[in-house]
């Protein structure tokens, strides 16, 4: 339950409103077909210096059903970019929460994992960079927002917990073509177990 996770972790649990104003860095983290269900005008009154993370992948098969302006071509965080009315910034997106948690390392520890960055305000990514640097790992910016489908799912990047040298080199492997397999169809949303 939240109240659980909050005695574990000593967060305190707010509205949705009141974490869209809070901090440094807000952090967006619901599945991708929740984001247009947030209240309209969400970061209305966040201050413009606080950053927005966009952790969110596209499951059209699995869980998000179909999205248009993902189907045609829109890269996933540019999608949500639109929604939010806010620059985003892509991040942590490409390794599991569990990983988070547990495969932190200090700088310069042989393997750190990295992680690719893409947004298009240079203030806000270095704050992400920097955020990711003081969570244990390696950072690569990945370019502007438009290229954050480099590190969308079932690119070379997606899923691998690589070093920096590796990030770099799954980026620039990483095609831009989405495969059947992660394109919506007639029937999708079906679930994990058995994707539509």
């Amino acid at each position: 339950t939240l109240a659980e996770l909050a005695a574990e972790t000593g967060a305190t649990p707010v509205t949705v409103e009141q974490a869209a104003q809070a901090g440094e860095v807000v952090i967006v983290t619901i599945p991708l077909r929740n984001i247009s269900s947030l209240p309209a005008g969400l970061f209305a009154k966040t201050p413009k210096n606080v950053v927005v993370v966009d952790t969110g992948n596209y499951y059209p098969q699995q869980r998000d059903g179909r999205i248009d302006g993902i189907e045609k071509g829109m890269t996933e965080s540019r999608w949500v970019e639109q929604q939010l009315g806010r620059p985003v910034v892509k991040a942590f997106n490409t390794t599991y929460a569990e990983h988070l948690y547990e495969l932190g390392r200090p700088p310069g520890s042989p393997g750190r994992i990295a992680l690719p960055v893409a947004g298009d305000d240079p203030a806000a990514k270095a704050v992400v960079l920097r955020l990711i640097d003081e969570l244990g790992f390696d950072s690569v910016d990945a370019g502007g927002l438009d290229e954050s489908w480099r590190q969308q799912p079932d690119t070379p990047v997606y899923a691998t917990d690589l070093d920096a040298d590796g990030v770099r080199n799954a980026l620039a492997k990483a095609s831009r073509e989405r495969k059947p397999e992660w394109r919506a169809t007639p029937k999708s949303p079906g679930t994990y177990e058995a994707p539509a």
